[in-house]
């Protein structure tokens, strides 16, 4: 299935592109108001190195999502700062995140969310387009689905929707690629598959990756893992050995 990808075609991380490290200092995340008011993160701080897979794991409602959300600048904070670099992303207009995010963030949700009317060359191209990147279907050849550019959404299974949706997160060629929960609809093969896939482009392209997950196994692949509890993050931990998607139970 697999192709080998070109750094000189997909580089994402270089000296000039880099961003070194993701700050996050003491950030608040409300929903609500009054006696319905939800406190969703609760004085969140950490750092996310350049380069690195972060795996955040935690209970359903312990924030894992909306810390996501709020990092990628799909969401603002309600108090803190969020730093990519010397860039601040904290206290940013709603204009400003939306060009933050097309120049720096790739993301992945559990769901696809593919376009049912276009077809995987031009789902893909969604991606390539805001970044100007021509070469966009040799990404579509990494994934394996080569032979399906005309494929529509609904003539793929779970994992072949989940392979165009990381090939049109990466085709916009950003710096960190956020996924959340993108085995979760999966069986444990595809899930396997889908793994493999992301932490081979991963090495091979160099850019961050963080993904929230309730499989503790796949904490085993990661480079750093938080865990999170009731809006806050509990520990940090330092994995010196990570596993392959094929090593580690399911």
């Amino acid at each position: 299935m697999r192709q080998h990808v070109s750094r000189s075609v997909f580089e994402t991380r270089s000296g000039k592109g880099g961003i070194n490290v993701i700050r996050i200092e003491n950030v608040h995340k409300s929903y609500g108001s009054g006696e319905s008011r939800n406190e969703v993160l609760r004085g969140i701080s950490l750092d996310i190195k350049d380069g690195e897979f972060v795996v955040l794991l935690g209970a359903s409602g312990s924030g894992k999502s909306t810390l996501l959300n709020v990092i990628s600048g799909l969401e603002p904070a309600d108090e803190g700062t969020i730093c990519y670099g010397d860039r601040m992303v904290s206290g940013m207009s709603d204009k400003e995140r939306t060009v933050f995010r097309k120049e720096t963030i790739g993301y992945v949700f559990q769901q696809y969310f593919l376009l049912p009317n276009l077809n995987v060359d031009k789902n893909v191209r969604l991606g390539a387009d805001l970044a100007g990147n021509a070469d966009y279907r040799k990404l579509i050849e990494a994934v394996g689905l080569a032979d399906k550019l005309g494929k529509y959404p609904h003539e793929l299974s779970g994992g072949e929707q989940q392979r165009v949706s990381i090939a049109r997160a990466l085709a916009k060629r950003p710096k960190v690629l956020y996924l959340d929960e993108p085995t979760g609809a999966l069986d444990e093969a595809t899930g396997r598959m889908v793994l493999k896939l992301a932490g081979q482009l991963q090495k091979e392209m160099g850019f961050t990756m963080v993904m929230v997950t309730h499989n503790q196994n796949i904490a085993q692949m990661a480079d750093t893992v938080i865990f999170m509890n009731s809006g806050k993050v509990v520990e940090q931990r330092r994995n010196d050995s990570p596993k392959t998607a094929y090593e580690i139970a399911w």
